[in-house]
């Protein structure tokens, strides 16, 4: 009964096609080879543990295919179906949780799929399906990369492709074989072709555009945190204040701890040089311990910046203070959604553009959450967050190794001609707390800044370009220090720095200016976060470390919103901004690179030229935003500049082609005229035709007049005897004979405008 069932299954046509078996055992071997390297990349890049047993199976079945490849089968085929329609329902499961990224769970499915596929590839259309699979899987690799590992992968894949897809254009052809040597192609030629793939690979991921926006929004996340327990939304974890551990785990009772109620205790004494001070509620900047340099995060951004963390408001004398910190807000989000909406704090004049961010945790983190300014979606693992009124966000545990996030963040650009235009706050309601100065030390900051902006070339009465000036000046005027002494009990910081040190710390510089500008009355906060890092071109990704935390001074100008200084020697102005397009960020980044090895005469040259066609692209686009004219005026330069192209194009080849004709003896100058001219004419000569042969095949096509026919075969032979018999025939007949052929052209042409006039 069972048999009889089978039967019509058996005799189906899918199954008959079956005997068109692929014999080439090279061919299935790349193929696996592929497909390990496709299974493997993946696990390393999504760090799971796939191919343990995948690539074990996968090797079975290609085995198995292997021996079975000449039966139909037909069980096998039904248990294959039936674990492919279990493996779907299980990814429907998976999927309908959201407890993982959906990237994963595809490819998790996909390797599923991948594994039962390979127990049935008895045709090469089956293999061409694996091939897939494995491009595929490297291409999800190629997205979960984070380091430079992923490229060793794409190296071996490549070298394996390349001879596969050989092997597979022999096999549509007929031209089964197994030996290598049947490529036929020398290995300094696979080299060549090898890296002349990886070089055009590499140029375009050089010039290919990162727009600003995307067009999808399911971003990369964690999979759900799970957290015991009732969320405290003003407490902040800093791992470096946890030294204490040692001792009974005081460290985080302390890290809650204002400086006063340590009473004696001295903060260094208990901080670890692992970490940045300045990502607690509040610190202490006479902190001097350096850092021990790690890799703290990973991050893909579409523009550059400043990861921002905490800001601060209430001036200490030692450091710093959130003066409103138990005023966090607790936020919740949706059981099935990772997303939470963000409303905006501050309302900005200003043109604004979305910039996602996805970070990647590499090592210890506090609880509080980086992202770039002004955050308006959140995709994070934990159902709830908290947000504090300056805008910093915080989760209820620390930041765990491993764990990735994204944000939307609606990024200002900063216009200066704009903000230049700024007026200087009119009233402080709201912003008193950003105005406040200690009465003693006001008057000496306010003396101390008049006199600074007094030294500029003119008066400087707006406050932006104050802002800008100070910033600057405090670069020049002070000092970065290391051996700055122990700061007394009655003394201040930012007094000791500004007029005794003369320097310190790099975070001493933002405080300062953010008291300077407070005493001229620009609204001002200290700003702790993350500097942008160091990008790596080849995995689009800035490696983000723990010595590029530290602190700036943010300025807030009416209507226009806050914006960061950066008054830190060494360091820009302010951190990198939507200034300019980020389109193509990458390409500027290897740019910046290469100038950094090119004599200072050369990049001068270059980068003026390449300033230039910058500009001309800009004014060019924006022919088309000043109405139905300049659309008109753009499409005519652009038609324009397509015929100057062209007709630089065709005048480069015709002298190429005129040089290539110099260099040739009289008589094989006006043989090769006279192929070219056929050539155009749809008569090529192919090459493994003599000069008769060729010439026979043009008497029986018909295509020629008997004044063009008696000329080629004069050239012809002309052609012959010079060449394999040496002799020297004149050369007038024959350009006779070139001309009349070169007039039949327009013969036919004529003879084809008669034709269609008389249609």
């Amino acid at each position: 009964m069972f048999q009889s069932w089978l039967q019509p299954i058996a005799n189906s046509p899918m199954l008959a096609a079956a005997k068109n078996v692929e014999d080439s055992l090279l061919l299935r071997l790349g193929v696996l080879g592929m497909v390990i390297v496709g299974l493997v990349a993946t696990d390393v890049a999504a760090e799971t543990a796939n191919s343990f047993w995948a690539v074990p199976l996968s090797m079975v079945g290609f085995a198995w295919s292997w021996w079975a490849r000449r039966q139909r089968n037909v069980v096998a085929k039904l248990v294959i179906a039936t674990g492919m329609l279990m493996a779907l329902a299980i990814f429907l499961g998976r999927l309908a949780t959201l407890n993982q990224d959906s990237r994963i769970l595809l490819t998790e499915l996909l390797i599923q799929l991948q594994v039962l596929h390979s127990f049935d590839l008895p045709r090469r259309k089956d293999l061409g399906y694996s091939m897939v699979i494995a491009l595929i899987l490297i291409s999800v690799a190629a997205t979960l990369s984070q380091t430079m590992t992923f490229g060793l992968f794409l190296l071996i894949f490549l070298a394996i492709a390349l001879p596969v897809l050989v092997l597979d254009y022999r096999s549509r052809l007929g031209l089964l074989s197994t030996p290598l040597k049947s490529l036929r192609l020398p290995w300094r030629q696979w080299v060549g072709l090898f890296a002349l793939i990886l070089g055009l690979g590499m140029l375009v991921f050089l010039l290919l555009p990162r727009f600003p926006g995307y067009q999808i929004r399911t971003l990369p996340v964690s999979a759900d945190i799970q957290v015991e327990g009732e969320f405290d939304q003003a407490r902040v974890i800093n791992p470096g204040y946890v030294s204490g551990r040692s001792r009974g785990g005081r460290g985080e009772e302390l890290a809650n701890q204002t400086f006063a109620d340590r009473g004696s205790d001295r903060p260094s004494e208990t901080f670890d040089s692992n970490f940045y001070y300045g990502f607690n509620s509040e610190i202490d900047q006479t902190f001097g311990l350096p850092m021990v340099p790690r890799e703290l995060m990973r991050v893909r951004s579409q523009a550059p910046g400043f990861w921002r963390v905490l800001a601060f408001d209430q001036y200490t004398g030692r450091g710093w203070r959130i003066s409103r910190n138990d005023e966090a807000e607790v936020l919740r989000r949706s059981p099935w959604s990772f997303r939470y909406l963000l409303l905006q704090q501050q309302l900005s004049q200003l043109t604004t553009r979305e910039v996602i961010q996805t970070y990647t945790i590499v090592s210890e983190f506090s609880n509080l959450i980086p992202h770039l300014y002004e955050p308006r979606e959140l995709y994070f693992p934990t159902r709830e967050i908290a947000r504090d009124p300056d805008g910093g966000l915080r989760a209820p545990v620390p930041l765990p190794q491993g764990l990735t996030y994204s944000v939307i963040s609606q990024v200002p650009v900063r216009d200066r001609s704009l903000l230049r235009k700024a007026p200087k706050i009119n009233h402080s309601l709201g912003y008193q707390r950003y105005l406040d100065v200690p009465p003693d030390l006001k008057p000496r900051l306010q003396a101390l800044a008049q006199d600074l902006l007094a030294k500029a070339d003119r008066p400087i009465p707006e406050p932006y370009e104050q802002a800008l000036y100070l910033t600057q000046a405090l670069k020049q005027s002070y000092a970065l220090k290391t051996d700055i002494p122990e700061l007394g009990k009655d003394q201040d910081l930012v007094e000791a720095f500004l007029f005794e040190w003369r320097g310190g710390y790099p975070d001493h510089f933002s405080s300062a200016l953010t008291l300077l500008l407070r005493s001229i009355g620009i609204p001002t906060r200290l700003v702790t976060g993350l500097g942008t890092g160091e990008f790596n071109p080849f995995t689009g990704l800035y490696v983000v470390r723990n010595t590029d935390a530290y602190a700036l001074a943010e300025a807030y100008f009416p209507n226009l919103g806050w914006f960061l200084f950066d008054p830190i020697p060494g360091h820009d102005l302010y951190p990198a901004t939507l200034e300019v397009d980020q389109t193509f960020s990458v390409l500027q980044q290897f740019w910046q690179w290469v100038t950094a090895w090119l004599p200072t005469p050369v990049t001068g040259f270059l980068g003026t030229l390449f300033a230039t066609l910058e500009t001309a692209l800009q004014k060019f686009f924006d022919l088309f935003s000043q109405g139905l004219g300049g659309i008109v005026q753009g499409i005519l330069i652009l038609f324009g500049g397509i015929i100057v192209v062209w007709g630089l194009w065709y005048a480069l080849h015709t002298w190429q082609y005129r040089q290539r004709l110099q260099k040739l003896p009289p008589i094989a100058r006006l043989y090769v005229q006279m192929l070219d001219g056929l050539a155009q004419q749809g008569l090529p000569k192919r090459s493994n035709q003599t000069p008769w042969e060729y010439a026979r095949s043009l008497q029986t096509c018909g295509r020629l007049d008997a004044v063009s026919q008696r000329a080629m075969e004069t050239l012809t032979q002309a052609y012959v005897a010079w060449r394999y018999g040496g002799e020297q025939p004149p050369l007038a007949p024959l350009k006779r004979a070139l001309n009349q052929l070169r007039q039949q052209r327009w013969r036919s042409l004529q003879r084809t405008i008669v034709g269609f006039r008389r249609r």
